[in-house]
């Protein structure tokens, strides 16, 4: 896989990146979302309504969250019911490639969609619904009225419509852009780094996105952080552990998390640092025996997130892989310059060990068409990380890198591992600290990954093909597997008020 290239060959680059972004034709479809499960921001503005309005064009297919509707799975079903759903994300992501090979006639006849596309989606998905409530049936109650969830519909995209109308998508797009090239005009490098992010009609290298609309300059964004307050009988402390950057180049599209079982279950490429055993296949046991990139062995938890690449005209070796370029991902993968995981502790009450083996997925990857419930993305610059974005890309001045942030749930169930949707065993504080009723705080794993992106190149994190390479579809994986000892270290070190590493 790719590395991180010196600066002056990447620059270079940026004349590609903006011809890549104008390439294709205008406007395609959907609203804009706003995360609402993350913590530290102020209040967000209110979600725009998921409607087609004139001149737009349909741009993606959208498809109800089958795992959000399920009850609880039974431990004899789960390995069905996970690969019965990691089969519906391919069934989609074959009927999106299909519509975008047949977009412009779709255009034309918004029947041949029906016919074509989204009809046979959904007799697909009946069937595997079906098997779903089979498996369920055999040890629990049959799950009634999952068949609502069949349908699926093609959708617009707000962010990606030029040439006209007042969304913020769209002003943002242009406002940034030309900020930006004031700023690299400075440099002498204006007019073809202006192009490569936020302007232009482009979909991106992969045809899908990202667009101008998905960028916004971060100094145009006001302050929005807020620290809460710490009380009496907080837990003041730190513990860093440190496991790479991701330098030996661990990828796989895997997610032993959500489709455990499933070769390219992400449909994406994710960066892995920590545990080495992890592919899809991975068991508790081999995690328990795996390799560890982290300083202190007694950490072989594993940490994932989708690769973050520049859409520079390059092409990686997966361009003809599962989870690259036939999943619609392409681009050169960027290397983080800086990866930081540090616990923390809560601002209310002291923190319990959490169980070894423990799975938390923050954010969502599919938040683009899901909504917002668990969206959780967080992107700024360095020097400017008062200011947090949840559903645009950061546009940073000379001298200033890429930020993305990833804050995991800090409150367990004091039960379980894991849930049917890899969510409800664990859950946020609430503003103020406070776990829910019947939940216990946990370390909360932060995640700071930074990446020296050159100026004036496009860039998109990896997402499932048909939400678009949308920013606020970032996500991260974490399974914890540090041994009992030095998770007790840990513990006592947030609930001492130290810092340690």
């Amino acid at each position: 896989m790719g590395r991180t290239r010196k600066r002056s060959t990447l620059a270079n680059r940026a004349i590609a990146a903006s011809a890549a972004l104008i390439l294709g034709g205008g406007g395609l479809v959907a609203a804009n979302f706003y995360a609402s499960a993350g913590e530290g921001w102020s209040s967000p503005p209110p979600q725009q309504q998921n409607t087609l309005n004139a001149g737009q064009q349909i741009s993606t297919i959208d498809c109800p969250e089958v795992a959000n509707g399920l009850p609880q799975v039974p431990a004899q079903a789960r390995g069905e019911v996970d690969r019965e759903l990691a089969n519906m994300d391919s069934q989609i992501t074959e009927a999106y490639q299909r519509f975008a090979e047949e977009k412009q006639r779709i255009q034309q006849d918004p029947r041949f969609a029906d016919n074509a596309i989204l009809n046979p989606l959904k007799d697909k998905r009946l069937a595997a619904i079906e098997r779903i409530a089979v498996a369920i049936g055999r040890s629990a109650d049959r799950p009634e009225g999952l068949q609502s969830m069949a349908p699926c519909t093609l959708r617009a995209d707000d962010a990606a419509t030029f040439g006209g109308g007042d969304n913020q998508g769209q002003d943002q797009g242009q406002d940034q852009g030309q900020d930006q090239g004031q700023n690299q005009g400075q440099d002498g490098q204006g007019d073809d780094q202006n192009q490569g992010q936020g302007q232009g009609q482009g979909q991106g290298q992969a045809g899908n996105g990202p667009v101008a609309g998905d960028f916004v300059d971060i100094q145009s964004v006001q302050p929005n952080v807020r620290t809460p307050r710490q009380l009496r009988g907080a837990s003041r402390g730190s513990f860093v552990t440190d496991c790479g950057r991701n330098e030996n180049g661990k990828f796989n599209p895997d997610n032993v998390i959500v489709a455990p079982g499933v070769s390219n279950g992400a449909h994406h490429m994710h960066d892995y640092v920590g545990n080495q055993a992890n592919d899809a296949f991975a068991s508790d046991g081999d995690l328990a025996r795996g390799q560890t990139t982290c300083r202190n062995q007694g950490d072989k938890s594993t940490y994932f997130w989708p690769v973050l690449r520049l859409q520079n005209g390059q092409n990686e070796n997966d361009a003809n892989a599962d989870g690259g370029g036939k999943d619609q991902n392409v681009g050169e993968i960027l290397t983080p310059s800086q990866v930081t995981m540090n616990f923390v502790g809560n601002p209310v009450s002291k923190v319990s060990p959490m169980p070894r083996f423990l799975r938390i997925i923050t954010g969502d990857a599919k938040a683009f068409t899901n909504g917002d419930a668990n969206a959780n993305a967080s992107w700024s610059c360095t020097g400017f990380e008062n200011r947090q974005l949840k559903d645009k890309y950061p546009i940073c001045p000379q001298g200033s890198q890429v930020v993305r942030t990833f804050k995991f749930q800090s409150c367990w169930d004091g039960q379980n591992t894991d849930s049917a949707n890899h969510r409800t065993h664990v859950a946020f504080a609430n503003e103020n600290g406070q776990c829910p009723q019947g939940f216990r705080a946990i370390p909360q794993l932060v995640q700071r990954i930074v990446y020296d992106v050159p100026q004036g190149t496009v860039f998109a994190v990896d997402s499932f093909p048909e939400q678009l390479h949308k920013p606020i579809t970032d996500h991260g994986d974490f399974i914890n597997v540090f041994n009992s000892r030095l998770m007790s270290q840990m513990v006592n070190c947030i609930n001492g008020g130290r810092r340690c590493a």
